[in-house]
């Protein structure tokens, strides 16, 4: 069962066909809420495709997930809301030309206009200043971010943040609308051993307030649930099945075909009430990623 804040992740016979053939297939898990999943494996066998689709950002074309009760891919905006995805390259990025401070405000905005309820745009606007610098700053204080330790503190500009502060920057912004569960890709990249094991320091320390973390990476740590994509898949022995590799090309595509619009949501949402037993491959599948 559902804690009130993390999410329940199961999948099983998961899989996504695309133009060149499987970009995953054959996933399978069973993590309760407020766990740390690994997905793990090689540039280009499918590791942010699965991630995508395991929040509702991309259709699958075989098997069924579910997330917190939702199952998919039937209902991917019921999964969108409660799924946050931190930086995802192509699909979730910084804006460099902004700074740290002007990119908070801007996520706290979205989140209030995309996801917030509709009674707090009625409150005064005192009020909802002071909620969203209270919500930043919970926000930061999860991601372990300290502005004071920034060159030049909240005006300093996205661009000149080292790897492991973008991401810290890309989760609390993640976290600003309380999201069950929280998606990033490619944790490790570019990152020192040192700065590494920070990283999933972070993840594990919001995982224990009861986040679902879902991370893509290259190599999982010891204590993660771990869904493994690439060709040592099909040995896996652990509590998920793996996937087969996919074209590197398939992989990158695919991700670019999920650039979110939530302004198209409202469209997505009539969706999901049909029914979708007839698949049509991946050109469905990349249509719905890109309305996601």
């Amino acid at each position: 069962m559902d804690s009130p804040h993390g999410a329940a992740v199961k999948a099983e016979n998961f899989g996504l066909k695309g133009p060149r053939g499987w970009v995953f297939r054959g996933v399978g898990v069973d993590a309760r809420p407020g766990s740390l999943i690994a997905v793990e494996g090689p540039s280009g066998s499918g590791r942010t495709c699965l991630l995508l689709a395991l929040t509702g950002r991309m259709k699958a074309t075989e098997g069924h997930a579910e997330i917190a009760g939702h199952r998919l891919p039937k209902h991917m905006a019921a999964v969108r809301r409660i799924a946050a995805l931190g930086p995802v390259t192509s699909v979730n990025e910084l804006d460099q030309s902004l700074t740290v401070a002007e990119q908070l405000r801007e996520g706290a905005l979205l989140q209030r206009r995309y996801e917030g309820p509709v009674r707090a745009l009625l409150r005064p606007r005192a009020e909802r200043r002071t909620a969203a610098a209270a919500r930043i700053e919970a926000a930061l204080a999860a991601a372990g971010l300290d502005l004071a330790t920034l060159p030049k503190g909240p005006r300093t500009s996205v661009r000149d943040l080292e790897r492991l502060e973008a991401v810290r920057l890309s989760v609390a912004i993640a976290l600003l609308g309380s999201p069950r569960l929280l998606a990033l890709d490619d944790l490790d990249l570019k990152l020192p051993d040192a700065e590494r094991a920070e990283a999933w320091t972070m993840l594990r320390s919001i995982a224990a307030r009861g986040t679902t973390v879902l991370a893509v990476c290259s190599d999982a740590p010891d204590d993660a649930t771990v869904l493994r994509t690439g060709p040592a898949a099909a040995d896996t022995t652990g509590p998920a099945a793996g996937a087969r590799p996919a074209d590197a090309a398939d992989a990158a595509d695919a991700a670019d075909a999920a650039d979110a619009d939530r302004a198209d949501e409202a469209d997505v949402d009539a969706e999901d009430t049909e029914d979708i037993e007839d698949t049509k491959g991946t050109d469905d599948a990349l249509a719905e990623a890109r309305r996601a």
